[in-house]
């Protein structure tokens, strides 16, 4: 067992954090705010746009399992990358596409990832998700913990967050835990 963590942005956090808990290989996945100016930020604080931090997802996982390219692989699956500072109906820079690494193999790899999808030309427009170093992760509040979990018949969970969901099951079944087809 080989466990690495990762820290990723890429829209609202429940959406991530839905994904990422239905995959082999995912030991834990914990929504929060990564890479502002502000120690120990609310959800208050980061969605007036005032802090610098984005709504991002701390995945733990196997590397043995799941290796950080398949990792990147679902990440570009179930948000747009190409959007600056927004995803869909969410806007302001704490919804930014961003991979903040924690090893020198993974930003390499999301380097290579990036370079590969944007040769492939499978967005109409530019990859603009940046790769940094990560900074200190603040877990989000009680209540933005397994959102998804707790409340999939609310609006936001039904219009938004289901979709990713069948779009991650219908290129990545093999990836997903038994029973989450």
């Amino acid at each position: 067992m080989t466990i690495e963590i990762t820290t990723l942005g890429g829209g609202c956090f429940w959406c991530l954090e839905a994904a990422f808990q239905v995959i082999k290989g995912v030991e834990s996945v914990v929504s929060g705010y990564a890479g502002g100016n502000r120690e120990h930020p609310s959800y208050r604080d980061v969605c007036n746009g005032r802090t610098g931090h984005a709504e991002v997802v701390q995945i733990t996982f196997d590397q043995d399992l799941l290796d950080f390219g398949r990792l990147l692989e679902i990440f570009f699956t179930i948000h747009d990358p190409t959007t600056h500072n927004r995803q869909g109906a969410d806007v302001g820079d704490q919804y930014r596409s961003v991979i903040f690494y924690h090893s020198a193999a993974q930003c390499e790899t999301a380097e290579r990832t990036i370079a590969d999808l944007t040769a492939a030309r499978i967005w109409p427009a530019p990859i603009v998700t940046r790769i940094l170093p990560a900074p200190t992760f603040y877990p989000a509040e009680d209540e933005h913990q397994n959102y998804y979990r707790r409340h999939p018949e609310q609006g936001y969970c039904q219009a938004v967050i289901s979709p990713k969901l069948a779009k991650l099951r219908a290129r990545h079944q093999e990836l997903l835990l038994s029973g989450m087809s």
